[in-house]
């Protein structure tokens, strides 16, 4: 209601100094209707400003004051030259530096977020994070993939000492570790061209400490920093020692896909397992896939369901059973135990014919024993000698 009232007012006022302004003598009616145009316009660009949010009006209203306080400097300055058309040069240089200031005023207006404006009266030193980087950190190469993304904020802190053990490693005599070390270089160079990261090699070193470890956790507890490193023990002996960790394994493991008891996954069964019957295989992220009775499908693309996941330190298994292995197993095993029951009931018999053929050679051989005796003629007697 209010609002309506000083609308009301506003026109009345505008349509009064038109009438009673009249800039066109004698024509009191112009006056009036110029006066009411302004006022409508007025209006007009108030509704329209309903849309624009606070910091943009308020970068527009801090760039308009500032272009024209930049144009009476300016003017301030040339005054005093003998111009052709000074009035025109100076109403040129007073529209256009306000129209710039309150176009770039409207467009930054972030700049005057009362966040922004708080940070920036805070303390510089606090915004510094330094992230002291591990020589395992560097030479797994990942830290360049996570910098290039803009996770990683604060500037990477790479010590002297930890450059002295990758060129150590580079200038290795086994291949596989001279290998290692020059990529460890070649990251850390990637990284340092990289425009959204800031890098600095510091000379900090500690003479008293002689593992590269125990210096790591000396230079970041001494800058107030953090540990980029994947090494496990590291982690572990900088966290009893009240220094913040970032373990590039432990990120990875938070961001591999979440897999729940009865999810269907599709794999590729790459080679057997420890257990009897069992497979492995990998997801597209390393993770390994134990399935129940996978062997039958070595080299095959199937679909098996979660039994359960395994978190551990070293990273995630998943377990799963494959429904038609299963199955082939069930009947595998009846058909085997159908086999020994088939072999029992054959033995049974063959011992059965075998004592029946004994007992009726018993029988044979106690006939014929009775009728030797009946005529007289011992069954078993030797021939007679020739002598």
């Amino acid at each position: 209601m209010w609002l309506i009232f000083f609308r009301t007012l506003v026109v009345l006022s505008l349509v009064w100094a038109g009438w009673h302004y009249n800039p066109f003598p004698g024509e009191p009616a112009l006056g009036v209707v110029l006066g009411a145009a302004f006022a409508l316009a007025i209006i007009g660009l108030e509704l329209r400003l309903h849309h624009v949010s606070a910091h943009h009006m308020v970068g527009a209203l801090v760039g308009g004051v500032t272009g024209l306080f930049g144009a009476r400097l300016v003017w301030g300055v040339i005054e005093g030259l003998d111009l052709v058309a000074e009035h025109f040069i100076h109403s040129l240089l007073i529209v256009f530096l306000i129209y710039m200031g309150v176009v770039i005023g409207a467009r930054r207006g972030e700049w005057f977020e009362p966040a922004r404006i708080v940070a920036a009266f805070k303390d510089a030193s606090r915004l510094h994070q330094y992230k002291v980087l591990d020589t395992s950190v560097i030479i797994d190469g990942r830290i360049a993939d996570i910098c290039e993304t803009g996770f990683l904020e604060g500037t990477l802190v790479v010590p002297q000492f930890v450059l002295r053990e990758l060129q150590q490693v580079a200038d290795s005599s086994d291949s596989l570790k001279r290998n290692r070390g020059r990529r460890g270089l070649d990251v850390l160079q990637r990284v340092q061209k990289m425009s959204n990261v800031q890098v600095q090699i510091v000379e900090t070193d500690f003479p008293e400490v002689r593992e590269v470890d125990l210096k790591l956790i000396e230079l970041a507890r001494h800058m107030s920093g953090k540990i980029v490193t994947n090494d496990f023990n590291l982690n572990k002996v900088a966290q009893l020692r009240g220094v913040a960790v970032l373990n590039i394994n432990e990120l990875a493991n938070s961001l591999k896909p979440i897999v729940l008891p009865g999810e269907v996954l599709r794999v590729f069964v790459l080679k057997e397992g420890k257990e009897a019957g069992q497979g492995v295989a990998y997801l597209d992220d390393g993770t390994m896939v134990v399935v129940d009775q996978g062997k039958r499908a070595l080299g095959r693309t199937i679909e098996v369901t979660v039994t359960s996941v395994l978190q551990t330190t070293a990273g995630k298994m998943i377990f799963c059973r494959w429904a038609d292995g299963l199955a082939a197993a069930h009947v595998e095993g009846d058909n085997r135990r159908h086999e020994r029951r088939e072999g029992r009931g054959s033995s049974r018999s063959d011992r059965r014919e075998a004592d029946h053929r004994e007992s009726d050679r018993s029988s044979g051989a106690h006939d014929e024993g009775g009728t030797a005796a009946d005529e007289g003629v011992s069954p078993a007697a030797p021939p007679p000698s020739s002598e």
